[in-house]
């Protein structure tokens, strides 16, 4: 059985869950979730994967986690081509723009999006949200198999 990484960070517990959720769809997809927090990795952990998960919330000015994430982001680039990479992440102010801004950079380094536009929820994950989520991990685990 594949194993399929989901890696996060969380500030208030609402990308934790949305972690979950995919996590819970890569199971029902047949692979194995592996959810492991930004800080508790390196990007070299993923260079050999050729399918994960990336979550991280909007944060300030609609932009990625500051300190851990956008570092791992920043070094991850280089390696991102021709993987397939769900993005997703909540949010509690504004309309989305720095996971559009996240897509954009990962396909502009050549990754492909399991979710296109990845998948985003206002703040706490809701039924929709958990239905997107449960879906994009069973497309990673389809991918990953």
């Amino acid at each position: 059985m594949a194993e399929v990484k989901i890696v996060y960070w969380s500030g208030t517990g609402n990308t934790a869950a949305m972690a979950q959720m995919v996590a819970n769809g890569v199971t029902a997809g047949g692979a194995t979730p592996v959810i492991i927090p930004f800080e508790d990795t390196a990007p070299e952990a993923l260079a050999d994967d050729a399918v994960y998960a990336l979550g991280c919330p909007s944060m300030g000015a609609e932009q990625l986690e500051e300190s851990v994430v956008d570092p791992f982001v920043e070094e991850l680039v280089s390696s991102v081509s021709g993987k397939k990479i769900l993005l997703f992440g909540s949010y509690g102010w504004g309309n989305g723009e720095w996971m559009r801004n996240w897509v954009e950079q990962m396909t502009g380094a050549g990754a492909e999006m399991i979710e296109a536009d990845g998948v985003i929820c206002n703040d706490a994950p809701d039924s929709d949200a958990e239905e997107a989520l449960t879906a994009a991990g069973k497309a990673l685990a389809e991918a990953a198999n």
